[in-house]
């Protein structure tokens, strides 16, 4: 299996330590599922924001009063 060096200073690695042992986790399983995790939330985050462009239009029609200001078109502002 792949694997990866990281190097921390001692500050960053007693946080890691310390965040592993809160978890019950070895070091190295901590450091695994937190850069996992990041994946898979990036995934997340993109995925979201493609949904809300692709749909945007409908929303702000759906929801004028709710358009920020900046996304109005001119003309579109409330009294």
């Amino acid at each position: 299996m792949p694997a990866v060096n990281i190097e921390f200073t001692e500050e960053e690695l007693a946080g890691v330590r310390e965040a592993a042992a809160a978890e019950g986790k070895s070091v190295k399983a901590y450091v695994h599922d937190v850069s996992v995790l990041e994946q898979k939330r990036r995934f997340f985050v993109e995925g979201v924001a493609k949904f809300f462009n692709e749909h945007k239009a409908e929303f702000d029609a759906a929801f004028p009063d709710e358009v920020p200001p900046w996304d109005r078109k001119q003309g579109d502002e409330a009294a």
